[in-house]
């Protein structure tokens, strides 16, 4: 590896000379030929936008040169302008897990429209079902007098952030770049946010815990910002029979039963099916009847099949496998083989949207330091009926 650098105005090295040559600007050392077959540069015009970003202009590299600024590579223009742009494409991103827990809950029932910053608690209230019918032949019999009875519940509204700072001087050399550091932290910062708020919802995260009793009477539950796998009043199904790839029809009456434990309880879908990172290989492979039948769909295409369930997901946090990677995201969280089923409506989830993510900024140590957070109030609420039913069910082979 070779270092060139600019010392005291000094350019050291072959690329320093080159781009002493040219006004320290790249853009002069990358022409291309733009679609009317003229070569072009795009240089730094050296004025700036509202926010402080530089402002870039095309210019005609014979413009360029009538105006007495030369590059060596003026001559050798050989690529067009959208060649110059795939070349810069080679950056990528690390890969991601996908998101997929939240976004589901979000798009089927969210419940926002509120100052989140200015509350901690949002309560809200179960009620039983009260009444009954008497039947007789005169209508004279008295039947008991009854009232629905309430429950007052109370759930957390934490700010999940993630903070980040450069100074002063390292964000003004950064925004010269094409991807300047404010905005791919805040990109960056965003994605911790929103992998923190679906792992919380999918239960592999504990949520927090605040304000324990109300002052009038107590919560029903503590409050506590509760996910799929740890919701106090979930159902569960145990025991549930491990894929070998040949029992694909043992999978399918199980899940079979988990729906009808749900409609036992009285919720009748439109059922969500996640499943653990482990299911891949057998709900993706053939699904094939016993006794040897063709097969014309995979497991995973059965169960969706079956009446009020929308699909059957993978969540990526719901790892039941630690894989070769050392990646901390990527630790044990789960059962062998865990499914969950939920019932996408309103009274048993929905998605609290006190507040988007959003990032602010503010300055420190005489404005030398720039310090930005990304946060957001966004949590999930799990419900359960005044009896403490839910239409929540976790079904393991444990």
């Amino acid at each position: 590896m070779f270092t060139d650098f600019i010392l005291n105005g000094q350019a050291h090295g072959s690329v320093g000379e080159h781009l002493a040559g040219c006004r320290f600007d790249p853009g002069l050392l990358r022409p291309y030929i733009d679609r009317s077959n003229q070569r072009c540069v795009t240089i730094n015009s050296g004025r700036t936008d509202s926010s402080g970003k530089p402002i870039y202009e095309k210019r005609l590299v014979a413009e360029m040169i009538n105006n007495g600024v030369s590059s060596p590579v003026f001559n050798a223009t050989s690529l067009r302008k959208e060649e110059w742009i795939e070349l810069d494409k080679v950056v990528i991103r690390e890969a991601r897990f996908r998101l997929r827990a939240w976004a589901d809950l979000a798009a089927a029932n969210t419940f926002g429209g509120f100052n989140g910053m200015s509350k901690t608690i949002l309560e809200y209230e179960s009620m039983s079902d009260p009444g009954e019918a008497i039947v007789d032949m005169d209508g004279l019999s008295e039947g008991r007098t009854d009232r629905p009875k309430f429950q007052l519940e109370g759930l957390p509204l934490p700010i999940t952030h993630s903070d980040f700072y450069f100074s002063a001087r390292q964000l003004a050399a950064s925004r010269n770049s094409g991807t300047p550091l404010d905005t791919t932290m805040a990109e960056a910062a965003g994605r911790r946010v929103a992998e923190s708020i679906e792992k919380v919802l999918i239960g592999v995260d504990t949520g927090v815990t605040y304000g324990g009793q109300n002052t009038a009477t107590s919560y029903g539950r503590t409050a506590q910002v509760y996910g799929y796998l740890n919701f106090p009043q979930r159902l569960t199904k145990h025991n549930l029979n491990t894929p070998t790839g040949n029992n694909a029809s043992s999978t399918l009456s199980d899940v079979l039963a988990m729906r009808n434990q749900l409609y036992n309880n009285k919720f009748y879908g439109p059922f969500m099916l996640y499943h653990s990172n482990d299911w891949d290989t057998f709900l993706d492979n053939d699904y094939i009847l016993t006794g040897g039948n063709v097969a014309t769909q995979t497991l995973r295409e059965r169960l969706k099949s079956i009446d009020g369930i929308i699909d059957v997901r993978r969540l990526d946090f719901l790892t039941s496998t630690i894989p070769v990677s050392t990646d901390a995201a990527q630790i044990l969280t789960a059962n062998p083989f865990t499914l969950i089923m939920v019932q996408m409506t309103s009274d048993v989830c929905r998605a609290i949207n006190g507040m988007d993510i959003t990032t602010v900024q503010w300055e420190s140590v005489g404005g030398m330091r720039l310090n930005f957070k990304v946060m957001a109030i966004q949590v999930p609420q799990i419900r359960a009926t005044f009896a403490g039913n839910s239409g929540l069910l976790v079904g393991t082979t444990t």
